[in-house]
């Protein structure tokens, strides 16, 4: 197929349904969860490893930055949790449809964004 239409690659000019946002926002909440697994990995050996390790580790969380990288995660992984959920019901043959897809993705924006502000005033 040689077609000679335009091709828009500018992503601030697409736009997308909400279904396609929870969707790339569910791709990309995993991307952070796989990345961040290193770090956490990381904080848990060093914390498991002596007093010593355990104490740095403490005392690194108690900074501003530490605090946004672990509600990053933290809101990473409770999207990522709430659109896996959404994947299940879907997989019992519930909001297939073209309006309940929409409704679900709804959903998950408002529950997401309920316990993200949860978690930040938990680790603040």
């Amino acid at each position: 197929m040689n077609s000679q239409r335009p091709v828009n690659l500018d992503l601030r000019t697409i736009k997308l349904p909400i279904t396609g946002v929870t969707s790339f926002l569910h791709r990309v909440s995993g991307i952070i969860l796989f990345l961040g697994l290193g770090i956490m990995l990381y904080a848990l050996s060093k914390s498991l490893g002596s007093e010593e390790g355990f104490a740095e580790v403490k005392a690194t969380l108690t900074s501003p930055l530490a605090k946004f990288v672990a509600w990053g995660l933290l809101s990473s992984l409770l999207y990522h949790l709430v659109a896996g959920v959404r994947h299940l019901i879907m997989d019992m043959g519930i909001g297939e449809t073209l309006e309940g897809g929409r409704l679900g993705s709804k959903i998950i924006i408002a529950i997401s964004v309920v316990l993200i502000v949860l978690a930040g005033v938990w680790i603040w």
